[in-house]
């Protein structure tokens, strides 16, 4: 049994005004490069990074699901620059962008050389990962997910000098998050702990950081997404719950649910929190018979007081459904995809590195079925 967490944590309300200072003093850099999105820049949050250093250069080109070209084009941009330290600052895909970044500055070639596990020759320069949504986890993680321009499929780029070297975890950076991405990046959240804790490499250790995920998740997610401006304890608990799942998934995998959401990512751009939200409950229906007992104490955990399994484990997928509902999650048919296209989406699903582990052996046949399922129950 391994569990191995190398980032420094931060956490806490307004220490991104701290950020200057763990550049300086803790990281010992000088020159940073912000990686980022056109909507963090819009939202005024870069701002509160920009205001804190001079003549930072800025990529802001990052994309939800962030495609291998925009990474060798911020790639090329850091041979020549020559940072000493990569700031991702955003969601998931901004994080992710800025592992892959870091991975560049060091290695030659194009991201795509890279998919795998420590395929890299020298380690990435360090990472300052700020997350700027409540479900990314990939603060804490040693993998990067992007987007094969060609393949349109999703790869898997990870190794032990991937995981950022701080994670600065600052939860009044939600106050101005939407609620439709409260939703996704929360039920996001969900998934990673329940699949770190359902899958076949699960442990005792991650075993504890995702149970305690999810209770700190379940209690606060609705509350944020009615008024997460208002509710500080609210926004410290998901963002807190957050980080600990990823912290579970990173030691642990994740299953079907990661599978499928990153086969529809890659073909459709779809958002990653959307698919993981959509697909999560018809996932779990699927894998009911292997871990029947770990969805019961699940539900036991969040509230559900069935004493017996069987009852507690489909009363958790019905308020897994009912919690989606009320956070107006959309429907699989919302995102156009036809029946037609399940075939490709299930071969992709397969074809996915967590797919053996997922806890209840899966097939494409499987995964054609989940779809189905999906598309005329959701």
């Amino acid at each position: 049994m391994r569990f191995h967490v190398p980032t420094r944590i931060i956490f806490g309300s307004r220490t991104i005004s701290q950020l200057k200072e763990i550049v300086k003093k803790e990281l010992k850099v000088s020159c940073p490069f912000l990686v980022t999105d056109r909507g963090i820049i819009n939202s005024g949050i870069a701002n509160k990074v920009l205001s804190q250093f001079q003549d930072i250069c800025v990529f802001d080109e990052v994309e939800q699901n962030p495609k291998s070209a925009t990474i060798n084009r911020a790639g090329e941009i850091v041979r020549t620059i020559k940072p000493d330290l990569v700031i991702g600052l955003g969601g998931g895909s901004s994080i992710d962008a800025a592992k892959a970044v870091a991975l560049l500055a060091t290695n030659g070639g194009k991201i795509e050389d890279y998919e795998g596990k420590e395929k890299y020759k020298s380690p990435p320069i360090p990472v300052l990962a700020i997350p700027t949504t409540c479900g990314t986890g990939s603060e804490v993680t040693w993998v990067s997910v992007i987007t094969h321009t060609e393949r349109m499929f999703k790869m898997s780029i990870k190794g032990p000098r991937m995981f950022p070297a701080v994670a600065l975890i600052d939860p009044d950076l939600l106050v101005s998050l939407p609620p439709p991405l409260i939703a996704s990046t929360g039920m996001d959240a969900i998934t990673h702990a329940i699949e770190a804790y359902t899958v076949k490499p699960h442990t005792y250790i991650t075993d504890i950081f995702a149970r305690k995920a999810l209770q700190l998740i379940f209690q606060s997610l609705e509350s944020v997404y009615k008024d997460i401006k208002n509710n500080k304890e609210a926004r410290e608990n998901i963002m807190l719950g957050s980080t600990l799942a990823g912290m579970a998934f990173g030691n642990s995998d994740v299953g079907a649910v990661h599978c499928i959401a990153e086969a529809v990512g890659g073909l459709y751009d779809i958002p990653h929190g959307v698919a993981n939200s959509i697909f999560l409950p018809f996932v779990m229906e699927f894998n009911l018979p292997a871990v029947k007992n770990r969805y019961a104490k699940i539900a036991r955990l969040v509230g559900i007081e069935e004493k017996d399994d069987d009852t507690a484990a489909y009363e958790l997928i019905q308020k897994i459904k009912a919690l989606s509902h009320s956070l107006n999650i959309p429907s699989f048919k919302d995102l156009g995809i036809k029946e037609s296209e399940f075939s490709e989406i299930a071969q992709k699903s397969f074809q996915n590195n967590s797919n053996s582990s997922n806890p209840r052996e899966i097939h494409p046949e499987d995964y054609i079925e989940i779809l189905r399922k999906t598309f005329h129950k959701s």
